[in-house]
């Protein structure tokens, strides 16, 4: 198939596609976005091929295939808007929003390469640089766009001018008159990330995007499960479910379901399990399922004009499993955030185990609740414990007439009352409950607050039980390797077949671990010691503590073991030692821990939830109007780096090759969460995926994963050709 002018291409290396070809990926995509969101197709497929034509200029043509010793700015969004009259002036706006920005904000970008930057910095010398050889390449330009049916005529320098004066003035006026987003910008990031990022299979990839899942399979029933009783009907828009672990909440969050469905859940390894359930349920009802799993791993760029960008999701999937903080930029205002707001708008949130965000997190996550309720989407929120304060406060931000609302009567919540709860002054104390554990064949849970206590607490353990099998699960390993790990400690094969390992074990084994246990993972063991966390993430973790449910199994008690907390605020991170001293002075040793209680011991633990006014950091106020100036995004988003979140990614130094080379999957296999302040003195690769930090190879393991002190004092292996 002959592609008009194949010698202008629209990337570089390694595949170097035809830019007719990019050009016509990006208006199939964008025409398919328009159609979903009652935007107009025509502008939108006119706006995608004009967005690029500025590509045919020689000066970008010449640095896509070589290294260019210039300090001249081009850009090639200037060099497309230069085209802007071939195209009926009923739409010069919307094709100005699509095309002007579709990578940089308008001013104050990270580097200063917007156009009201640029203009300011060289002003008309701006525009003279990128009519450079305009008479020639200009005719290459328009023979692109009349292959697309553009009806085109030649353009003089001086129309040329004009063109990029009109979209100079519509910029200023933007930036001096309107607060808001741009839908036409959003439409635009959208399909141009969709379309480079899949390039030739873009097609076949478009065919599954934006359908509706049958979530018909979660219309099962069991009286194990109470709520799959509850009728899931209401008129209302929003849902708040609280009910214990294992009442059937996931069940009862998807009936409530109607369009595209947004799960997120506070931790990367629940998120794993989560994606897995879901996919393996809704298979047999939904060939070819388009459910994605997102990871957390931001795209930090350090130094000077460091810009920390939201990763950017691809439209249009069916069912997408995240946590909140990869939404995060709508609140924000980071780059893409326009094309999440679209991906959003309309469709269906479940906010599952909301309570679990604390301080800056839980202020980022109701300012999220605000934010899509605006733009219209169903909001629906399970939890098995939540303060009562914390509850109020989503009523009043979705309207307590807009929630139907949840809950298991007494007489139910009786039936889930499974633990009997001991205390612990300190770890050691825990020795002699293990090995009788063990000698009982009984299959052992300890979470850990911190992860260097965790792979310390593991190795003690395999040196005194070196015949038990024994597991360490935390979020600071590879992808690949934790998920290998999940799957061990699920015991179950790719076919859900029991392996006998851990979770679907007869003998006694030992699983240490995290906060990551907290949520989603369906696990049942049969004695957990833990440290003291807040009693709302406590009862979480309980939950995975005769966790299985059936007749026999009902009014039968298995203990759980909670360490005192420590004194010091330091030693009691990352959690508040105030909240830790309420949490543990509320359990009664000895005693069943009771659910018809838990609420009544909540709100002793968690009298008022404090939420911290972030206002001032965000592009969404408490009035309801947004605060950004339209076809502009935030260079960086400060509170992202007080979360306790994984806002990096890290790759071994011996991994460095087959990252570069590596597609995106291949990649997020090798990436290991981490914390900016952990890694940032490391050398990254910022040109490659996630822009990942390199750490020494000595500073991990498969099977205790990363160490972040051995990380900033190990040396890199002078081998590695890349140092």
């Amino acid at each position: 198939m002959s592609v008009v002018c194949e010698h202008i291409k629209a990337k570089g290396k390694p595949d170097f596609m035809p830019l007719a070809i990019h050009l016509s990926l990006v208006a199939r995509v964008a025409e398919k976005i328009s159609g979903e969101f009652s935007l107009d197709s025509n502008i939108a497929k006119q706006g995608a091929i004009l967005h690029d034509i500025g590509k045919t200029s020689p000066i970008f043509q010449q640095r896509l295939r070589e290294k260019v010793n210039s300090n001249k700015v081009y850009r090639h969004e200037i060099g497309s808007i230069f085209f802007l009259s071939l195209f009926s002036e009923d739409v010069h706006s919307e094709l100005i929003e699509m095309v002007i920005a579709h990578h940089k904000s308008i001013y104050n970008d990270a580097r200063e390469k917007g156009i009201l930057d640029l203009n300011k910095l060289y002003g008309e010398d701006i525009l003279q640089y990128h009519l450079t050889g305009w008479e020639e390449w200009s005719k290459t330009a328009i023979e692109i766009l009349s292959s697309f049916g553009i009806e085109t005529k030649e353009i003089s320098r001086n129309e040329a001018e004009q063109n990029y004066y009109k979209t100079l003035n519509y910029c200023k006026q933007q930036k001096r008159k309107f607060n808001g987003y741009s839908v036409w910008r959003g439409l635009m990031n959208a399909a141009d990330y969709f379309a480079s990022a899949l390039d030739y299979s873009t097609p076949e990839n478009l065919e599954k995007t934006f359908k509706i899942p049958d979530i018909s399979f979660y219309d099962r029933k069991n009286e194990m499960y109470p709520l799959s009783l509850v009728n899931a009907a209401s008129k209302k828009q929003h849902t708040i479910v609280v009910a214990p672990t294992g009442a059937g909440k996931t069940d009862f969050l998807f009936r409530r379901t109607k369009k595209r469905v947004f799960y997120t859940l506070p931790f990367q390894a629940s998120i794993n399990a989560m994606f897995v359930r879901v996919r393996n349920n809704l298979k047999k009802t939904n060939p070819g399922l388009d459910i994605r799993l997102l990871h957390s791993a931001s795209k930090i760029v350090a130094g000077k004009n460091r810009e920390e960008k939201v990763l950017q999701n691809l439209v249009g999937s069916a069912i997408k499993v995240l946590t909140p903080h990869q939404i995060a930029s709508v609140v924000f205002g980071t780059s893409g955030y326009e094309s999440i707001l679209l991906d959003l708008k309309g469709n269906d949130i479940i906010l599952d185990e909301i309570h679990t965000y604390n301080g800056v997190s839980r202020a980022i996550v109701l300012k999220i609740v605000e934010v899509v309720n605006q733009i219209g989407c169903n909001i629906h929120i399970g939890t098995a414990t939540m303060p009562s304060s914390l509850y109020n406060k989503i009523l009043e931000i979705l309207g307590k007439e807009n929630v139907y609302e949840v809950k298991l009567k007494a007489v139910e919540l009786e039936k889930f009352n499974r633990h009997t709860v001991h205390k612990l002054n300190i770890w050691s104390e825990s020795q002699n409950i293990i090995s009788n554990a063990i000698n009982k064949n009984e299959k052992i849970l300890i979470v850990a607050n911190r992860v260097q206590r965790a792979q310390e607490w593991y190795f003690e353990l395999k040196k005194a039980h070196p015949n038990t099998p024994i597991l360490l699960l935390h979020s600071r390993f590879k992808r690949g390797d934790r998920n290998q790990k999940e799957r061990e400690l699920m015991g179950v094969d790719e076919n859900e077949k029991s392996l006998n390992r851990f979770n679907t074990s007869d003998s006694a084994c030992i699983v240490v671990s995290t906060q990551v246990v907290e949520v989603s993972l369906d696990i049942s063991f049969d004695l957990m010691i833990t440290e003291t966390a807040p009693l709302d993430s406590m009862i979480q973790r309980f939950g995975r503590i005769n966790r299985k449910r059936n007749k026999e199994t009902i009014g039968k008690l298995k203990p759980v073991y909670v360490i005192k907390p420590p004194e010091s605020k330091n030693e009691a991170l990352p959690y508040e030692v105030d909240i830790l001293k309420r949490s543990y002075d509320i359990l009664t040793d000895g005693e069943v821990l009771r659910e018809s209680d838990l609420q009544k011991k909540i709100d002793a633990v968690f009298p008022e939830i404090e939420v911290l006014n972030i206002d001032t950091h965000l592009i969404f106020k408490k009035d309801g109007k947004w605060n950004i100036d339209k076809l502009t995004h935030r260079r960086k988003a400060i509170l992202l780096e007080l979360l306790e979140i994984d806002s990096v990614s890290c790759i071994l130094e011996s991994d460095q090759d087959a990252y570069i080379n590596g597609d995106m999957q291949e990649r997020m296999m090798l990436e290991i969460p981490a914390r900016y302040w952990q890694v940032k003195d490391l050398i990254q690769l910022k040109d490659y995926g996630n822009a990942p930090f390199v750490v020494p190879d000595n500073s991990y393991s498969e099977e205790t994963g990363f160490d972040a002190e051995t990380a900033r004092t190990a040396k890199y292996n002078i081998n590695n050709s890349f140092l």
